[in-house]
């Protein structure tokens, strides 16, 4: 009797399962949305969730070079980093920051003192900044006007980033950006996630801000759509590629294909939003200034 072996799941170049990472995607895609739909506080719940998750899989990560991170403040810390910046804005986020790093220190103090609590703190130090902290910037546009749909265009922008990389790198992939890091990664596909994400913020924010699409006399630099969307656009690549290549890095000297298994066909959650980390920051920034209005 012949034995006819299961077909192996269909793969991309990138060595990821294809079809589950496509629907793994819409998902989240389809969950993200569902949450900005009515109101802000089932958003600043997911984020919190995630924020979670990926403390929870750095925490299993750095067990591997045996370093053991102060979860449990990291945990309550990362929640409080989330919940400040929804209610009380930057101020808010930067004190739960500086709170959380005083507990991380003090709690692996207490657990006994050495070369290796220093190990334990600077990596939750390192934690803490990384993923709840930038991912507070995330939250901090929900307050401002049309909060929920800035938070669209940011989550936009990622998923721009993530496709116009992947689609360009595969058809015209031919010179690594950074082969010691990343070898997938290619100067082609870069330049396809700015074409993406340029588009996607031009639309966007044309869509969703009462701008002019063309800048005029007198306007703030960013007071049209054309220079708020070529910012973005250019911005959000360069800054995503680059919170890819520092958790390919991390990864690298971990010996770790993944941080996680998670999400099928992406990983674990630092797989997923890594570049996102890294972008939050800036996005806020432009955001903020692009919509507070001209200077008194």
């Amino acid at each position: 009797m012949t034995v006819v072996p299961e077909p192996a799941p269909r793969t991309s170049r990138a060595g990821r399962n294809l079809p589950a990472a496509i629907a793994v995607g819409l998902v989240l895609l389809g969950v993200v949305g569902a949450s900005l739909w009515f109101r802000d506080e089932p958003f600043v719940v997911l984020v919190a969730v995630a924020v979670g998750a990926g403390l929870w899989e750095l925490r299993a990560a750095f067990a591997r070079r045996e370093i053991a991170i102060p979860i449990w403040p990291l945990m309550v810390g990362g929640v409080g980093m989330v919940v400040s910046a929804y209610v009380g804005g930057p101020e808010a986020l930067l004190i739960a920051y500086v709170l959380t790093l005083a507990a991380v220190a003090l709690w692996r103090v207490l657990d006994g003192p050495g070369p290796q609590a220093l190990r334990d703190t600077v990596a939750g130090v390192f934690a803490a900044t990384y993923v709840p902290f930038l991912a507070g910037f995330v939250v901090l546009l929900l307050p401002q006007q049309d909060g929920r749909w800035l938070v669209a265009i940011f989550i936009l922008l990622a998923v721009a980033n993530d496709t116009g990389g992947y689609i360009a790198g595969v058809l015209f992939g031919r010179h690594p950006l950074a082969p010691t890091v990343s070898p997938k990664k290619s100067w082609e596909g870069l330049f396809g996630s700015v074409v993406l994400t340029t588009l996607v913020g031009l639309v966007g924010v044309h869509l969703v801000l009462d701008l002019p699409f063309l800048p005029h006399g007198g306007a703030p630099l960013l007071g049209s759509s054309l220079m708020l969307g070529l910012v973005l656009g250019l911005m959000t690549a360069i800054t995503a590629t680059v919170g890819d290549l520092a958790e390919s890095l991390l990864k690298r000297d971990l010996d770790l294909k993944d941080m996680g298994s998670l999400l099928p066909g992406h990983g674990g959650v630092l797989d997923r939003v890594d570049s996102m980390l890294f972008t939050a920051p800036f996005v806020y920034l432009v955001l903020s200034v692009a919509t507070s209005g001209p200077a008194a």
